[in-house]
């Protein structure tokens, strides 16, 4: 069985606009003991921070990338009995909502605004309520760099745009009750702070600047973040076949089509953005066309079909 979450990793891990194979690399493992640490527990209350927010696109909005992971991973979660909040700020609020919205079932629904006060009252909220988190997942959630600000892949400051959620995953002298997983895809994401600093600072363009310095328990890098995403929910799915028939009931073609629908038409969610070029809204994913991302969907799904046992059928899930 532990062939299956190499496979996974190796489907995700593919180069698209920048070589990670370094990363990737150091990171193989970390999928099957994320999935393991999420399908081990009881009572499973997940939080899943999302949102990215390019200040210069437009509109200005977050991009694409993130929000169809927070949602596929969220709508699996909910159908296989598992408590869900998702987690943002008030500037990529409208496309959160947007693919929330579409969801299958009900999550809970934070937003905080661009202030640390903010983010430890949220943090001591989460704690504190009567079925607190077990888990809390970044994706595509950029963290703070070396000089303590965020930063975009060229090195803009974000810190006016961007609520400083890491303090969720991490803040001295602050005990962290809850695992944390974090995936990305470009070393400046919660999460990154993982990584050994010869490797962003050789692998990242600026990455000695931009190097996420926030670490998780466990992290996933994919050549797109939301893959990250769809590969965490098909690894609990392998480690816990008879949840598969939930898990992976909404992971599908249409449900990416839907998801990222809601976010480019309803939220405004943009991609393409470059330092040349303002992002703009359109159907696509960190350049990619909507087709590239239901392909690999449709890899991932039946590489867990295989892996699946016999009474199971290869189609399990599908709508």
């Amino acid at each position: 069985m532990s062939d299956v979450f190499g496979d996974l990793e190796s489907i995700i891990g593919r180069v698209i606009r920048r070589d990670i194979s370094r990363l990737t690399e150091f990171a193989r493992g970390h999928l099957h003991r994320a999935a393991a640490s999420l399908t081990e527990v009881e009572q499973q209350h997940v939080g899943i921070v999302a949102g990215f927010f390019i200040r210069h696109a437009n509109p200005p909005s977050p991009e694409t990338d993130g929000l169809n992971g927070m949602g596929q991973l969220a709508a699996g979660l909910i159908e296989a009995g598992m408590k869900v909040t998702v987690i943002t700020d008030a500037p990529c609020a409208k496309a959160v909502w947007a693919v929330v919205d579409n969801l299958p079932g009900r999550v809970e629904l934070e937003i905080v605004s661009v202030d640390e006060a903010a983010v430890r009252r949220l943090r001591h909220y989460l704690e504190t309520q009567p079925r607190p988190l077990t888990h809390l997942v970044a994706i595509e959630r950029v963290a703070p760099g070396s000089d303590g600000l965020p930063h975009r892949e060229h090195g803009w400051d974000m810190s006016r745009e961007t609520a400083p959620l890491h303090l969720l995953f991490d803040e001295p002298g602050w005990k962290r009750p809850w695992v944390t997983i974090g995936i990305g895809d470009g070393g400046n994401e919660i999460g990154m702070g993982r990584l050994p600093k010869d490797i962003v600072e050789r692998d990242v363009p600026n990455g000695s600047l931009i190097g996420g310095v926030t670490s998780t328990d466990h992290l996933i890098v994919a050549g797109v973040s939301n893959w990250g995403a769809y590969a965490l929910l098909a690894a609990a799915a392998v480690l816990k076949p008879g949840l598969a028939p939930a898990l992976l009931k909404h992971f599908t073609p249409e449900t990416e089509q839907k998801l990222l629908r809601a976010a480019v038409e309803v939220g405004q969610a943009i991609d393409d953005s470059r330092m040349d070029r303002p992002g703009s809204l359109q159907m696509s994913i960190d350049r990619l066309p909507l087709v590239e991302h239901t392909k690999l969907i449709t890899a991932i799904r039946d590489l867990v079909a295989s892996h699946l046992p016999p009474q199971m059928p290869a189609t399990v899930g599908a709508v």
